[in-house]
């Protein structure tokens, strides 16, 4: 009995490292492909440098499939860098109706054209592309054979040509138009007078490249312990499921869903789905916008906020300092469970000129209920600790009233304009139910307390909710791949996609150890010594800096290894747990990421 157990765990052990090894290979295999067509892959036309593209915030895109094989992988990575609507140009090809495209496209200003086929350039389809240059900006991108550059000589817009009519040649295409991936090839031969032997224009990297764990030296085999945990979590009921995101070296090298949105396993758990952040909106929203009227020099750091608030004037508010909000070290008491006191008269069911303000389907508050209640009572409320660690919620309301009245700008606009929609994260902001369809939208708690509901692209938090879904301290909603780009523009030191968001010594200030009392950075959480188990990993540098969710989600930077790491789950739904935090999941799986990462190092 006992070797017959031996046998079954050995052919166990095997079979598990059989498959590791075989992911390996494959991930080694795919990476060599993709090099090889980066090698093989030219940028021309490209005098004005539209390619990489910029200006995310400012372009409506379109891809056009004029017949390529590959359209598929192709358009999967246009969208991890904006929104870019997909149309079956071979239906308009097939019935000659590119009058009818030309009418579709209205929208769009900015057109992306596949093809593989030389035969696909008719006189109907080049009498279209004429036209759309004219009016909007047009991208081609070509795969196959060189003498396929022929038939476009006329073209002045951006042509890229790939030579490897493959996946790979797709999925390294469509990252170079924005910047994913870097290029020095040229033509290494001459097709006509327009395209001659040694052109091409050299592209840098400026955006995230997608690819393999292999792309930074380490072994996908490693990795594979994250499945583990993000099982274990799932199994435990910790939460119905998660999205974990890695990016290291500028590289996103893991990006998995687990599990199901909720625990009746109706939908499954993709990478896009878009979670509520809850505190994270601390550091994502807040104080991004800190950060920049602080370099702006309209916000100083040590001026009291009776500065910038005058109902903070005569109260026991009136001498803190901005500093010391941002530390979490004015005294303010943790929160305030405003819903506790709310009247029958504060709110209604149904929508009217008074009651506008939406909490949730069938809720809405009076509009005048924040400065007539709430604010009065953060305003009256005691202070029980200045100059200690004490975090609270309500250090972010403040932040908030105090950059919209600078700003003169609702919170929401203000870091949607400067931060998200430049840097493509398209499915960043407040209030997703406005913008979203329910299914990309995760659930949270079915609230059977306050809001009588399943909360359902609605903020979890109940003061953020109280105010119409928009705080300082909670009320954003991303998807992990989006998150990830803000904090990689930080660790960049305050650049991305071309552009720069902050000076590089901003963002060191703000994210360093700045309190004598605590670990925390301004607004950033930080890297604990003194964590019992390792806050936030075992294996994280003193260097590290993030913010934790109250709805189970984390994302931390560490600028030693380069990493970026995201965690987003639900475990709020269908009630309160605390298992993911007992069971210390979004740590593990942590210390997985740079167990692997020393391993790759050996």
């Amino acid at each position: 009995m006992i070797k017959k157990l031996l046998l079954v765990t050995t052919l166990i052990s095997s079979t598990f490292l059989f498959a590791c090894g075989q992911e390996h290979q494959e991930d080694q295999k795919w990476l060599a492909l993709f090099q090889e067509a980066g090698k093989n892959t030219v940028v021309l036309n490209n005098d004005q440098d539209i390619i990489p593209l910029k200006n995310l915030d400012k372009r409506t895109i379109a891809s056009i499939d004029l017949g390529f094989s590959h359209s598929i992988e192709f358009d999967s990575l246009l969208n991890k860098y904006a929104h870019v609507t997909h149309f079956n140009g071979n239906i308009y090809l097939a019935n000659h109706q590119f009058n009818s495209l030309i009418d579709d496209l209205k929208y769009y200003n900015t057109i992306i054209l596949c093809a593989s086929d030389v035969s696909v350039f008719n006189d109907e389809v080049m009498s279209f592309i004429s036209e759309m240059e004219r009016k909007k900006q047009v991208i081609v991108a070509l795969f196959g054979d060189g003498k396929s550059l022929t038939k476009l000589t006329d073209v002045n817009a951006p042509i890229i040509w790939s030579a490897k009519h493959t996946n790979e040649g797709s999925n390294f295409t469509a990252q170079l138009i924005f910047g994913g991936v870097a290029t020095e090839a040229k033509l290494a031969a001459t097709y006509n007078d327009k395209f001659t032997k040694g052109m091409g224009s050299n592209i840098e990297k400026v955006r995230f490249t997608y690819t393999v764990p292999e792309d930074v030296g380490i072994n996908a085999s490693d990795l594979k312990g994250i499945d583990a945990v993000a099982e274990e979590a799932i199994r435990e009921k910790a939460t119905p499921g998660l999205v974990v995101f890695v990016a290291k070296n500028g590289k996103v090298i893991f990006n998995k869903a687990y599990g199901y949105h909720t625990y009746d396993k109706s939908s499954p758990e993709r990478i896009d789905d878009i979670f509520d952040l809850a505190s994270v909106t601390k550091v994502s929203a807040t104080t991004m916008e800190v950060m920049r009227l602080y370099e702006q020099k309209k916000l100083s750091l040590d001026t009291t906020i009776s500065t910038y608030l005058a109902k903070t004037r005569g109260t026991n508010k009136e001498n803190i300092k901005v500093k010391e909000v941002m530390l979490h070290q004015a005294g303010f008491i943790p929160y305030i469970p405003f819903y506790n006191t709310i009247k029958p008269e504060d709110f209604s069911r149904d929508s009217t000129d008074d009651y506008n303000v939406k909490v949730a389907d069938s809720f809405y508050m009076k509009k005048s209920y924040f400065y007539d209640v709430m604010w009065k009572q953060m305003l009256e409320s005691p202070l029980k600790s200045r100059g200690q660690y004490v975090y609270s919620d309500l250090s972010m309301y403040f932040m908030k009233e105090i950059v919209e009245t600078l700003t003169q700008i609702p919170l929401a606009n203000y870091v949607k304009s400067n931060f998200y929609d430049p840097l493509g994260m398209y499915t960043t902001g407040f209030n997703p139910r406005y913008r979203f369809e329910k299914s990309r939208l995760i659930p949270t708690e079915d609230d059977r307390v306050f809001r009588k509901t399943l909360l359902w692209g609605y903020v979890h938090d109940q003061g953020a909710a109280m105010i119409g879904g928009v705080s300082g301290h909670a009320g954003l909603f991303s998807n992990a791949s989006d998150l990830a780009i803000l904090y990689q523009m930080l660790l960049n030191k305050g650049t991305y996609g071309g552009d720069r968001y902050f000076k590089a010594s901003t963002v060191d200030l703000f994210t360093a150890k700045q309190s004598d009392v605590s670990r925390r950075g301004l607004g950033f959480d930080r890297y604990d010594e003194k964590s019992s188990y390792g806050y936030p990993s075992k294996y994280a540098s003193p260097e590290t800096y993030g913010h934790t969710g109250y709805t189970g989600t984390c994302v931390w930077v560490d600028p030693k290894s380069d990493l970026v790491y995201v965690f987003l789950s639900n475990r709020v739904n269908p009630e309160v747990s605390n298992k993911l935090s007992d069971l210390n999941i979004r740590p593990r799986i942590q210390d997985i990421i740079y167990q692997a990462i020393e391993k790759s190092k050996k």
